[in-house]
């Protein structure tokens, strides 16, 4: 999970949110394209909303559908070709022609293809202005971020970013042995060792509060990862970049939730779960930086990569795990 601060100045109802993003709906790659992304009915239903609101919460859902072309057979077909061309006319290709090779193997073989295909929640909280997306992965951060700064005219987005860096936080949670209020601490942790020889200590399944782990950060070793527990109500792994892993809602959470869920059942726990819980967070590691503050009131949009095109009519993506919830 990776937090952006959305700009105090950008302003948008469900309705105008609906209407841009269907202007870039995500539909499957065409025979010869490698690549296609979009934005599909978070419901999983065909031609359904591309934004759903649940108790004033708004989810989105991206979707991206890759080909799957191994690299050895995209070098066997070049070899092929330039074997032919060899035989025809007694030269090799030179290294203009094989890269045109290279690319007309690609074409030959991109419609036999596998394809792969993946989806990311994003949850805007329009009054604490947060925008979650549900990824630990900044790169694919950047690109579901840049599409949304690209279909919604005026939004800016910034990095959460707080007063205290992660890595000190968890460092100085570790050495003392006392979680912020709220949180206690887990049992898995790694630490890093910051010289050239970046060595690694991992912890997994191990008590935290033993004299080793104290030795390593005295010794230069930060950390990198936590799993830390809030209110005994969500487990969750702390990233020195302040992304948010294994995020898990605990017993005390969803009881009284029925097993059947739903999607709204399943949206209203999470967003309700988190709306308390990343303050808190927040507050834990000394407040919010004032250069996501500024960053966000600046209206400085997010450097980001430019996403691709999309072309094609809206069509909704088989959705694999229609029971998953959100986050």
């Amino acid at each position: 999970m990776i937090i952006y601060r959305i700009a105090p100045h950008w302003q948008m109802d469900l309705l105008e949110l609906e209407a841009a993003l269907a202007q870039w709906p995500f539909v499957e790659c065409a025979a010869t394209q490698e690549r296609s992304w979009g934005w599909a009915p978070p419901r999983g239903q065909a031609h359904g909303l591309m934004a759903e609101s649940v108790g004033g919460q708004w989810l989105l859902r991206f979707m991206v559908e890759t080909k799957v072309l191994p690299g050895s057979v995209l070098a066997r077909r070049v070899q092929e070709k330039a074997a032919r061309i060899e035989q025809e006319t007694g030269r090799k290709p030179g290294k203009r022609e094989s890269r045109d090779l290279k690319e007309e193997a690609k074409l030959d073989l991109l419609p036999m293809a596998f394809t792969k295909q993946s989806a990311m929640w994003v949850w805007i909280d329009t009054e604490a202005r947060f925008l979650v997306l549900d990824t630990s992965s900044q790169s694919r951060a950047d690109e579901v971020a840049s599409a949304l700064i690209e279909a919604l005219p005026g939004l800016a987005l910034a990095l959460l970013a707080t007063q205290t860096s992660a890595a000190a936080a968890m460092a100085q949670w570790l050495s003392t042995q006392e979680a912020p209020p709220g949180f206690s601490i887990d049992r898995e942790c790694e630490l890093k060792s910051a010289d050239a020889e970046k060595a690694v200590v991992r912890y997994a399944r191990h008590p935290l509060d033993i004299e080793e782990i104290q030795a390593h950060i005295a010794a230069g070793k930060l950390p990198t990862k936590l799993a830390l527990s809030w209110d005994e109500r969500v487990s969750f792994v702390l990233t020195e970049g302040l992304q948010i892993k294994k995020l898990a809602f605990l017993d005390a959470a969803t009881q009284g939730q029925s097993d059947e869920g739903g999607f709204d059942a399943d949206v209203a726990l999470a967003t309700g779960e988190l709306r308390q819980f990343i303050p808190d967070l927040i507050e834990a590691l000394g407040g919010e930086s004032d250069r996501t503050l500024h960053s966000s009131q600046d209206g400085a949009p997010l450097a980001a990569s430019k996403p691709g095109t999309v072309t094609g009519p809206a069509t909704a993506p088989v959705d694999t795990d229609p029971g998953s919830a959100p986050f």
